[in-house]
């Protein structure tokens, strides 16, 4: 009973409050006549966000070949 309560809370949490803005956004693109840009910002904003992250891991990871210190298992 109290697995099926957490699995149900759960369920409960992603979709009445972590899915809000998700819904939100569908139901702007549908109206709205900025909504393709507003849909493809989104997908900019992701994208530069990755770029970001890639190019400070590939920062890290020369550093760290350059020091020798790489995990050369």
């Amino acid at each position: 009973m109290i697995a099926s309560n957490i699995f149900r809370w759960i369920g409960s949490l992603f979709t009445d409050l972590l899915f809000l803005p998700f819904k939100w956004l569908r139901l702007e693109i549908a109206t709205a006549d900025a909504g393709w840009w507003l849909a493809n910002g989104i997908n900019w904003a992701f994208l530069g966000v990755l770029l970001v992250l890639f190019a400070y891991w590939m920062s890290q990871c020369t550093k760290f070949f350059r020091e020798g210190t790489e995990d050369r298992a």
